[in-house]
């Protein structure tokens, strides 16, 4: 079974891996950076775990060092070793041009999704070289693919770093027993999805059918990614669930689909 860390698995994504890992019996740290946040997911994780399974809780601010270091001790203590990483913390505004995206917001953004997961590859690069071996996967998103989108400058360019930086960190730990994979998780409904399409209703209201067309559930997604990445084998994997064959088959489909209804959107 797997002894996996998920930085920012409070909500969203994060959250659906640590329970769909949980389920199949695999233990799980989960983290964010309020202690009740961690706290309420924990004790809602717990009843899903299988027999076996365990899974504990650290609040920490991925964008200092020595918190994800003292995280990875913990998380050592706790598991009994990490053989499974998961860099998910990130942070999205995606609602304003560039020259309009506050300083406050371009830093959160730039420490959070950069700082926060070159910190996070390399405290567990370290500690699973010197155990012997483990798998990272830093979770992308939109603008890694280097499309350009409205809104989305400021948040795109950092997850096209990632992409770079990603592939760079898996080219460096070839031939040892490390391997890094990266996830592309597609458009997802989370909580910060609909924080943002508080913001501009306007805008999604334009871009509803689309939405409605390319949008997913995470617990649609979740089962699909974590299944790909306990049966990865190879370093330097990419794991997409918005591929292009699934985008073409969803354009396909005939009849209507509205996924944001179930949102009172």
């Amino acid at each position: 079974m797997r002894k996996a860390v998920i930085t920012g698995s409070t909500r969203g994504i994060g959250f659906a891996l640590a329970r769909e890992l949980l389920s199949r019996g695999h233990s799980v740290v989960v983290s964010g950076r309020s202690r009740t946040a961690v706290d309420d997911a924990v004790a809602r994780l717990r009843p899903q775990a299988a027999a076996g399974a365990a899974v504990h809780g650290f609040a920490v601010d991925v964008t200092d060092v020595e918190q994800v270091e003292r995280m990875w001790s913990a998380a050592v203590d706790a598991l009994g070793g990490v053989d499974l990483w998961i860099n998910n913390a990130g942070v999205a505004n995606t609602t304003r041009p560039i020259v309009d995206t506050t300083p406050e917001d371009v830093r959160t953004m730039v420490t959070t999704n950069m700082l926060g997961t070159v910190y996070g590859s390399q405290v567990a690069v370290r500690g699973m070289l010197t155990a012997g071996g483990g798998q990272v996967f830093n979770v992308l998103g939109g603008g890694s693919d280097g499309r350009i989108r409205p809104g989305m400058g400021v948040y795109a360019a950092t997850k096209r770093g990632l992409d770079s930086f990603t592939r760079a960190l898996a080219k460096e730990v070839t031939g040892t027993g490390v391997r890094i994979g990266q996830i592309r998780p597609g458009i997802l409904i989370t909580e910060g999805w609909l924080r943002e399409a508080a913001v501009a209703p306007e805008q999604v209201a334009r871009q509803r059918r689309q939405l409605n067309i390319l949008c997913d559930h995470v617990d649609d997604v979740a089962p699909y990614l974590v299944e790909r990445m306990l049966a990865s084998t190879r370093n330097g994997d990419a794991i997409a669930w918005l591929t292009t064959g699934r985008m073409t088959r969803k354009f396909l489909i005939p009849g209507k689909r509205d996924v944001l209804a179930r949102y009172g959107l």
